[in-house]
């Protein structure tokens, strides 16, 4: 299975995974969505900021699932692994903040991140507002090199 994680582009997460000052994608969920119990270590996910063509990809190396958050255990979710997913220690109460009503928590961790070229995509069937798409090869959903 491939995997198609769309970013926010100004808080330039795709520069520290590249960097690898970023090594965990983290997703918060209200209710369980696209990736939850569907990834799995060695798949592989493309990055793309949004607005913009895939850029990078990087392997899967495990995934961690955290239900029934509570606001203590968002506080220790990025107090434990916040630096590793590329949040500065004077940025943890700001993030604390965005997730601190979420439910679910996935931890992807990442290896062997690296550029690819460029590539646009057709989110066609995928709803416009996904964050995450999963597919059986990437090759499907690409439209064109930029």
């Amino acid at each position: 299975m491939d995997h198609l994680a769309i970013m926010k582009k100004s808080w330039g997460l795709t520069e520290k995974i590249l960097m690898g000052q970023k090594k965990i994608e983290s997703r918060w969920y209200k209710a369980k969505v696209a990736p939850w119990d569907r990834i799995k270590e060695g798949e592989v996910i493309y990055f793309k900021n949004s607005g913009e063509p895939v850029t990078l990809k990087a392997e899967v190396e495990k995934v961690l699932q955290f239900s029934n958050l509570t606001q203590d255990k968002v506080k220790g979710i990025l107090t434990e692994y916040g630096e590793l997913d590329g949040i500065e220690n004077n940025q943890i109460n700001d993030f604390y903040h965005f997730f601190k009503d979420k439910n679910y928590c996935m931890l992807i961790f990442l290896t062997n991140p690296q550029k690819v070229k460029p590539f646009n995509i057709d989110k066609t069937g995928f709803g416009m507002m996904s964050a995450w798409l999963m597919v059986d090869d990437i090759e499907k959903i690409k439209v064109s090199s930029v």
